[in-house]
């Protein structure tokens, strides 16, 4: 076999294959042997049809599936023999096949970069240093209890946050118009949902009342035919309701685990939660900060194909997200909408396993059973969990990396310059203004536990 390797721009390697004709018409013939002992064909016994016949029919297309696969096995073997490392899937170009004649293509494709870490030294890191409050916990709770706020029919007139059953119709000069009206509608005074002048109208009105609400669409309404328009809305009220906050009792406490102990255990709950919610996000932040770094100090030429790949995906993810599943083509997503995220993706990627290999850094089992444990101990039965990811080397492998890349980031901060900022909780939990996904932590408290 012979090689040729050719670099032509940046990472893109173009390698020329020839396999000799020998070898390429000694897999033919034996295929075609192949298919003359089990093709059946009429007029012919079992394994009995000359082998004049079985080139005549199957001849060509057996011929195409070898050559098939002498280009996947040749190249495997010359990417090998040239000690080169393709980064994603090679483009065949220029494939002659023909009789007694040297198999031939040409094999396009990047590679893998060269990647020298910079300085760590020079990475600059904001630790945010801060601690739950008692009035944190209170304005937690206050919280909690306003996203189970319920609504209780009342007999006075509308005001602000109270919920209004009513029908309405609408007009635009005069005349009704798509979508213009409803029965049984219900509206939140003060939640937008209905367009600007709508909900304030609503207010001082209680049920059984009618009125006429004067509206104008706002000059980017999604309908342009209504789009900047004066509109009238009759309504009628059918009941007026106040927003009730629950009580916090054991019923309350209950529904975040809380079983016994009361109000003192509760909040002992909320704490507990608030404590892993805060320490998640200082480590989210500190690592933000470091990947942030790590690209500024290390130049990277990133392989396209590396980042196509990682748009597809991203791709696959969004429509799988937004509960498109198989009825949407991730292909109709524009690429350019995840170029970005994809390009830094792809970088860390490479610069965490240049730093990984020059370090000869090995993930640390015991941090991988403590953080295996940790993600466990939010479940009712945790020792289930821990064996669920030990028996299931996909999981295991992603906490393995997880734990690894965590490995890195406390490597760098040994090195850089970590500075400690004193912070309120509430911005201390604050995500970062552009966090991407590849700093997301696997770590999250269960659903439904006080202070999620």
């Amino acid at each position: 076999m012979q090689v040729t390797l050719e670099t032509t721009t940046g990472l893109e390697r173009r390698m020329r294959i020839s396999v000799p004709a020998e070898r390429l018409e000694t897999q033919v013939d034996e295929k075609l042997r192949q298919t003359a002992r089990q093709v059946r064909l009429k007029g012919f016994r079992p394994g009995k049809v000359p082998m004049k016949e079985v080139k005549r029919r199957f001849g060509d297309g057996i011929r195409q599936e070898v050559s098939s696969e002498l280009i996947q096995s040749s190249f495997s073997e010359a990417i090998s023999e040239r000690s080169v490392s393709p980064a994603g899937t090679p483009q065949i170009e220029d494939v002659r096949i023909e009789p007694g004649k040297d198999l031939e293509f040409t094999a396009v494709f990047e590679v893998f970069p060269e990647v020298s870490p910079g300085d760590f030294g020079a990475i600059e890191v904001e630790r945010p240093v801060a601690e739950v409050t008692d009035s944190d916990i209170d304005e937690m709770i206050t919280r909690l209890r306003q996203q189970r706020t319920e609504f209780a029919e009342t007999d006075r007139a509308a005001a602000a946050e109270d919920q209004v059953n009513l029908d309405f119709e609408g007009f635009v000069d005069g005349e009704a118009f798509e979508g213009n009206k409803a029965e049984g509608a219900d509206i939140v005074i003060g939640s937008g949902r209905m367009i600007p002048g709508f909900e304030d109208g609503l207010k001082g009105l209680s049920a059984g009342d009618e009125k006429d609400i004067d509206v104008t669409f706002p000059d980017d309404y999604q309908v342009d035919d209504l789009a900047g328009k004066a509109a009238v809305f009759k309504v009628r009220v059918n009941r007026v309701s106040e927003s009730v906050e629950p009580e916090l009792n054991d019923e309350f406490f209950k529904q975040f685990g809380v079983e016994e102990g009361g109000m003192e255990a509760f909040r002992e709950e909320v704490r507990s939660n608030m404590g892993r919610e805060l320490e998640n996000a200082v480590l989210n932040k500190v690592k933000t900060q470091v990947m942030d770094g790590l690209l500024a100090v290390t130049e990277v030429q990133v392989p396209r194909a590396l980042v196509s790949s990682d748009i597809d995906r991203l791709r696959r993810d969004a429509i799988t997200q937004f509960g498109g599943g198989a009825q949407l083509d991730p292909s109709m997503l524009p690429a350019e909408m995840f170029e970005k995220q994809a390009t830094r993706r792809v970088s860390l990627g490479l610069i965490l396993n240049a730093v990984v290999e020059k370090t000869d850094l090995q993930v640390d089992d015991d941090l991988v059973r403590a953080k295996i444990e940790k993600m466990a101990s939010s479940y009712d039965e945790p020792e289930q969990v821990v064996n669920f990811y030990y028996s299931n080397e996909q999981q295991l492998a992603q906490i393995r990396n997880m734990v690894l890349e965590e490995q890195v980031v406390g490597l760098i901060l040994d090195q850089a310059k970590v500075t400690d900022v004193t912070m309120k909780y509430a911005d201390a939990v604050k995500p970062p203004e552009t966090e991407a996904d590849d700093e997301a932590d696997a770590d999250a408290d269960a659903d439904g536990s006080a202070g999620s």
